[in-house]
């Protein structure tokens, strides 16, 4: 199955390193992120989990809950996670899946052949409290993700869906947004009460209206 951007994210059971999760139940209203990783008791996916886990209280003020996935075992996990936690001084408290039939793998297309026959590929999805597909990221086994890039996109995500804005090429938190072309000059008079920067009549900025 090949899932794009906007599509309903596939609910799953599957089990995993805190018990036997439903995918839905577990996101509740929240924003998600599922990601795969190759293989446990491997040197970029232990370093990957653990950023996940120290960047806890950024993904809990973002209101989204992660959740890893790998072909390997419960048991295995569990022993990965005692190392992922000594020697990335952490705690790993989200679930990680076991998927040992491929089922969930299969589901979200993170087995590419090419790569590998059995092994899932580094991907990872943005799922939005509608259950919906924002962002679809996937990179080679041999290089790490950056989770910081995932943060940043969040962020623009959420405020997408708060304000409808856009934002430009390397946006951070705090930096001028995008006005988009469909709104029209007078309603984004009205709208965007910080001011209205027009450089081209289809590129307008406006200060981060959150902030």
């Amino acid at each position: 199955m090949s899932i794009k951007l906007g599509d309903t994210a596939p609910d799953f059971n599957a089990e995993s390193s805190l018990g036997t999760i439903n995918f839905y139940d577990y996101l509740g209203d929240s924003w998600g992120i599922l990601f795969s990783h190759p293989a446990d008791y491997t040197p970029v996916c232990t370093t990957e989990l653990g950023k996940t886990a120290h960047l806890k209280p950024e993904f809990d003020k973002r209101n989204t809950k992660v959740l890893a996935l790998s072909v390997d075992g419960i048991e295995n996990h569990k022993g990965w996670i005692s190392d992922i936690n000594e020697t990335q001084n952490t705690e790993v408290e989200f679930p990680i899946i076991a998927d040992e039939n491929r089922k969930v793998s299969e589901l979200y297309d993170f087995i590419h052949p090419n790569a590998s026959a059995t092994l899932t590929i580094r991907s990872l999805l943005i799922i939005d409290p509608n259950k919906k597909v924002r962002l679809i990221i996937t990179y080679p086994a041999s290089t790490g993700r950056n989770f910081t890039e995932i943060l940043r996109v969040l962020d623009s995500l959420q405020l997408v869906d708060g304000y409808g804005i856009a934002t430009p090429v390397d946006w951070q938190e705090g930096d001028d947004v995008i006005i988009p072309p469909a709104v029209s000059q007078e309603d984004a008079e009205k709208k965007f009460t910080k001011g209205v920067k027009v450089v081209k009549p289809y590129l307008r900025y406006t200060p981060q209206p959150d902030l």
